[in-house]
């Protein structure tokens, strides 16, 4: 079987953009000014995600990451704007289970959980609260089928983060997973971190391969801690994993526009985040080129949605 690629945030075209603000550009305002342009956003980026929604359905994508910036400020003076589109978020979200579309949360490196500064934890435990309350808005399940995955963070403090995700509310908590990098925490440190937290591993092929300076995405480690990763998701059929490649050459940590390196391992994967510039271009690349395997009509299904038609 094929598996399901997902979209990351944008489009290669004009068909899925959101807008953002600064609080620079809020604070040259009145405060009641402001919170009333943060409102207009709020209510745009909302009609903006229905369209990604649309646009997903469109090419037949099951998995959407959406974008950790979607409502700015949420996690502060913007908490209470967010409150007032509960029901059209929960419409939204029900839509999406509705076609069979899995949203996933990836927040920015700042989330850092294991940093020595309390500061820094203090505003990840933030983030990461909006995080699950944007989720249980759009009336996703408590589970690891809404992902909000994060990094190690900060290199040799595994048990700070392991104690810090413990600490993390349901909403954020029963959605975690983690995700190995290319520096501070590779495979066999963040699936420790996964095995002693209780939460599923996000594998990233690229980031292992430059984490460990490997020559080939077919390194047989990479089919080694794919298969080590499943095993880390309570459902196995609900493993995400990540690929993309190197922008200038394989060893590269930026990623490149097109996805032209892909583990042979990878076709056992049952869904794919596609780390590429080129976005939903690149996903049509990626089909074109395993078009000669069967493609099952749908994913797996979140509690409670309908099978979406292919």
């Amino acid at each position: 079987m094929t598996p399901q690629l997902g979209l990351v945030c944008l489009s290669a075209g004009p068909e899925v953009r959101f807008r953002t603000t600064t609080r620079a550009f809020l604070h040259r305002h009145r405060p009641c000014e402001a919170q009333q342009l943060l409102r207009a956003l709020y209510r745009d980026n909302l009609a903006r995600l229905e369209r990604a929604f649309a646009f997903c359905a469109s090419l037949g994508i099951s998995l959407y990451r959406m974008p950790s910036s979607l409502f700015p400020f949420a996690d502060a003076e913007g908490a209470p704007l967010l409150e007032e589109l509960a029901e059209p978020l929960a419409a939204l979200g029900r839509q999406a289970r509705q076609q069979g579309l899995r949203l996933l949360l990836h927040p920015d490196q700042f989330v850092v959980l294991s940093s020595d500064s309390a500061a820094t934890v203090r505003n990840a435990h933030l983030m990461l609260a909006m995080q699950g309350r944007l989720m249980d808005l759009l009336d996703q399940p408590r589970s690891p089928w809404a992902a909000i995955n994060i990094h190690g963070g900060k290199a040799g403090r595994l048990a700070a983060l392991v104690r810090e995700i413990r600490s993390l509310p349901d909403a954020v908590r029963t959605r975690l997973t983690l995700e190995n990098d290319e520096r501070a925490y590779g495979s066999a440190e963040i699936l420790e971190a996964c095995q002693q937290a209780g939460v599923p591993m996000v594998f990233d092929a690229h980031h292992h391969l430059v984490h460990d300076r490997l020559s080939s995405y077919d390194d047989p480690s990479i089919a080694h801690w794919l298969a080590a990763a499943r095993q880390s998701w309570p459902d196995p059929s609900l493993q995400v994993v990540h690929i993309s490649n190197g922008r200038d050459h394989l060893q590269d940590a930026r990623h490149s526009d097109w996805i032209t390196h892909m583990p042979t391992a990878y076709r056992h994967a049952p869904w794919i985040e596609v780390e590429a510039k080129a976005k939903d271009e690149a996903i049509r690349r990626l089909r074109q080129r395993w078009r000669p395997l069967r493609a099952r009509p749908s994913g797996p299904r979140a509690p409670g949605a309908q099978q979406a038609n292919r």
